[in-house]
């Protein structure tokens, strides 16, 4: 059975700032604002996550291979493979990425260039020691 697609039509009031970007402001919800967690997602996690889907449908045959990817998503093949390279690392390293903590202001601790050298080894001991030596020159910021 199959659905004819549905279109939503509604009005939101917003006021246009700059080039007529209109910026739109929730009101405040009824709950406390603790329940919404603070700062953002660290851009290697979310990256980690994008690379584990990505290779998920590329195993499940929805996209044939990682240049139709690449195409799909306007992006250059190597782009693709520099965030499938995560899938490399370790477990434990995977599991740490995903992980991390949020980051509330600044830079985020870790980003994907410092862990390009980690995914051209092949072995998860070295991936290891490498990721030791990672968190000791970023001091306490990494969970360990």
């Amino acid at each position: 059975m199959t659905t004819a697609p549905r279109t939503v039509v509604c009005t939101l009031r917003g006021r246009r700032r700059g080039r007529g970007v209109p910026v739109f402001r929730y009101a405040a919800a009824s709950e406390p604002s603790a329940s919404i967690p603070r700062g953002r997602v660290p851009r290697v996690s979310r990256l980690l996550a994008l690379a584990l889907r990505l290779d998920e449908l590329v195993r499940a045959g929805v996209i044939v291979d990682y240049a139709t990817l690449a195409e799909l998503a306007h992006v250059s093949r190597a782009r693709i493979s520099q965030i499938m390279n995560l899938l490399v690392l370790a477990p434990d390293i995977q599991e740490t990425l995903l992980f991390l903590p949020r980051t509330e202001r600044g830079r985020d601790p870790i980003h994907l260039r410092q862990l390009q050298p980690l995914a051209a080894v092949l072995d998860w001991r070295e991936h290891r020691t490498l990721w030791r030596t990672l968190q000791a020159s970023k001091g306490p910021v990494l969970p360990g």
